[in-house]
């Protein structure tokens, strides 16, 4: 499937996009996309999926097969159609760099278009940006979880389809893991792919040990050996005595891997054993339904893992599987607009974010102002594209990685814990909530003809 295909997107989007080319409504609209609410057991969400944005918003086109779909359909005029061939996406966007931190009303990204360009976009935009950010910022908490650990993404197998899979590979190493078993994503952007082998593999021998040798004779600068086939000690006899042949043939065993069971209490009696022989060069790694929680508890107790796998509870955010991620219009026609149903207010007008530290560079708040506001702090949101183009070449995931750790250091410490602290403060601008304070009065005083367009 081509992920740019403009189907890729609800029904209601192309039924309004009729109406408003009917009606002539073209004039410039400025939505912006953002999270409502943090999940319970956030405390902050890393910014991913802005590349895959970009890239989409520049390459959208109504195929031949799309149009001649649509009128099969019946809902939609011949003339309405032929306009969809012409249909392209020539707006503005600004958005938080990847590996930017995040909170609850703070826009992630905010798009200036024609209004028919900029309500097309909005199911895929929320489709591509949720879910690499929800993996991201869980990947982050792993991070947090384990300093200095080894952390490999390995959830491809549980990732809800192929892209999902590519997406969770790329959030998780722009998050700061080591890289990710999904060979896909290696080629694709020069990650870092690790991955040894499969208790099958070990099955398909008539002893553990020659399974360990010949693994390693195929592989001998990637000699990791999963030991909890069968039983693990008795697997950590069999890596030694396959280590002395190995040796002999100047290969070197450089881990040992567990992937069931107490991985904490097994490892402690790996370590000694291989300690006893004295093995001390060979590592351990860990995997098996990890998430930051038992990252936390396995590093707490100093269990002598130098590395994990994580995967399924990564890739499918078992804990926080979804974003109150919204698309919201902010003005339309030069004129500020805002929702006002009850628990889903907006705050109207484009927007910046003002981020304010101290004077050693930790935060303190955030400000939600206007975009034409004097600034008061670093601006967060910075210009991406311009008439349908971008403004720079792509990002390097290094850059990426490299923005993500500074801002994990800055973040001051209540928000880095695993444990729920209390909301960030993100202070809103008086001039913000004059603004406000003026559309909700023109709706009570507004006139029935409604609102100015053009054609």
């Amino acid at each position: 499937m081509d992920a740019r295909r403009l189907l890729l997107t609800d029904l209601y989007q192309l039924t309004m996009l009729e109406a408003y080319w009917r009606e002539g409504f073209t004039a410039t609209a400025v939505f912006e996309l953002f999270v409502r609410k943090l999940p319970s057991s956030r405390n902050f969400l890393l910014t991913a999926g802005i590349e895959a944005a970009l890239d989409y918003l520049e390459s959208a086109r109504f195929t031949a097969d799309e149009l001649d779909y649509l009128a099969r359909t019946n809902r939609f005029s011949a003339e309405f159609l032929r306009w969809l061939a012409t249909w392209r996406f020539e707006g503005d966007v600004d958005a938080l760099p990847e590996g930017t931190l995040f909170f609850p009303d703070e826009p992630m990204l905010r798009v200036t278009a024609p209004m028919p360009q900029a309500q097309l976009i909005e199911t895929r935009l929320v489709n591509l940006l949720q879910y690499p950010t929800m993996v991201a910022s869980k990947a982050a908490r792993c991070v947090l979880a384990a300093p200095g650990r080894t952390l490999v993404e390995f959830g491809a197998r549980r990732a809800h389809g192929a892209e999902s899979a590519l997406s969770a590979a790329r959030a998780a190493y722009l998050a700061g893991f080591s890289g990710t078993s999904n060979v896909l994503a290696g080629q694709t952007w020069e990650i870092p792919v690790f991955g040894t082998m499969a208790h099958s593999y070990v099955m398909a021998h008539d002893e553990e040990w020659r399974a360990f040798v010949e693994f390693a004779r195929a592989q001998p600068d990637n000699v990791v050996l999963l030991i909890d086939t069968y039983d693990v000690m008795a697997g950590v006899e069999e890596v030694l005595r396959a280590a002395d042949v190995l040796q002999r043939e100047s290969i070197a065993v450089r881990a040992v891997r567990l992937d069931s069971g107490d991985v904490g209490a097994q490892a402690r009696q790996v370590r000694r054993r291989l300690d006893q022989a004295g093995r001390s060069e060979i590592g351990i790694f860990a995997s098996g339904d990890l998430d930051e929680s038992r990252l936390a508890e396995l590093v707490g107790e100093d269990a002598p893992i130098d590395g994990y796998g994580v995967g399924t509870k990564l890739t499918t955010c078992a804990d926080a599987p979804y974003l109150s991620i919204v698309y919201k219009l902010q003005e339309y026609d030069g004129i500020p607009r805002r929702k006002t149903s009850r628990g889903k207010q907006t705050w109207p007008g484009a927007k910046q974010i003002d981020r304010i530290t101290d004077r050693s560079g930790r935060w303190q708040h955030d400000r939600l102002a206007l975009a034409d506001e004097p600034r008061q702090g670093m601006p967060l949101l910075v210009p991406v594209m311009r008439g349908g183009r971008r403004t720079n070449e792509p990002e390097s995931l290094e850059t990426v990685r490299r923005r993500t750790a500074e801002q994990l250091d800055m973040l001051p410490e209540p928000w880095r814990r695993l444990e729920p602290a209390p909301p960030f403060p993100v202070q809103v601008s008086d001039a913000v909530q004059r603004l406000a304070h003026e559309v909700d009065r023109r709706h009570r005083h507004a006139a029935p003809h409604g609102p100015r367009h053009t054609r």
